[in-house]
């Protein structure tokens, strides 16, 4: 990584880690491969962002601590439900509900910014959640939030229909019709907005019920940007150091 940074015509936008995969698997506790990610990333005051369901992330609160106090550091903490017995169907292996809100107000209390996505939303499951989430969230510290409706590409519409069945065999069908309903008769469509959002009325449903709790809380209201002004490129063993450094 040290080396992607040093390039010579290497531009500085925000890295972010979790997009794909989260970056605080169970691993990483013996591992540390985020946390040297971090160091790195400290030492060239390149701006992160970190995307995670994982109470692991305070661990390298002091690392992200430094990096906010100058622009360089959020955290989007993922919270599903705020329910103990659904958070133990759907995630069993992540960090439960109050260890994720936890995090948020350890993390904010620092003065670390924190968003929380409130996903995947699953219609006839989880979405009469929406509010309590946002209110449980704001309440431990975050200031932004966004949320993702359930996408099922490939093979995931196959797993998720035989777990729906297995775990929740009165309201599968009904789950089913309404994602359906949001991806014009289909269990998935994979068009850019469309798959994070879906269409329909019970899509604006939810899509008016979010904006309307973070108007109410007054979420959203200041969304910080991170800075990359600050970047300066690692030096190599063998190369020459900068005669002036930016002021």
């Amino acid at each position: 990584m040290t080396q992607e940074l040093a390039r010579p015509h290497y531009e500085p936008k925000v890295i972010a880690l979790g997009t794909n995969t989260d970056p605080y698997q169970p691993i990483e506790r013996e591992y540390g491969i985020t946390r040297s990610i971090l160091e790195v990333l400290e030492r060239t005051s390149h701006p992160v962002g970190i995307a995670t369901k994982s109470a692991l992330v305070v661990r390298d609160i002091d690392i992200l601590e430094r990096m906010a106090a100058r622009g360089l550091a959020k955290v989007v903490l993922s919270v599903t439900t705020v329910d103990r017995r659904l958070a133990r169907a759907m995630e069993p292996r992540a960090a439960t509900p109050e260890k994720r809100l936890e995090a948020i107000g350890k993390l904010s209390d620092v003065g670390i910014p924190v968003s929380v996505m409130v996903a995947p939303i699953i219609p006839g499951l989880n979405d009469h959640e929406i509010e309590s989430i946002l209110e449980a969230a704001y309440a431990a510290g975050a200031r932004e939030a966004g949320y993702v409706l359930l996408r099922l590409p490939l093979e995931l519409k196959e797993m998720f229909r035989e777990w729906l069945v297995t775990e929740f065999t009165d309201r599968a069908q009904r789950v089913l019709s309404l994602l359906q309903s949001m991806h014009g008769g289909k269990d998935y469509v994979a068009d850019f907005g469309l798959r994070q959002r879906g269409r329909g009325p019970y899509a604006d449903q939810i899509a008016k019920r979010f904006r309307l709790a973070l108007k109410r809380l007054g979420l959203n209201i200041d969304r910080q940007d991170l800075r990359s002004d600050l970047f300066q490129a690692p030096v190599l063993a063998g190369q020459q150091m900068q005669l002036f450094l930016p002021s």
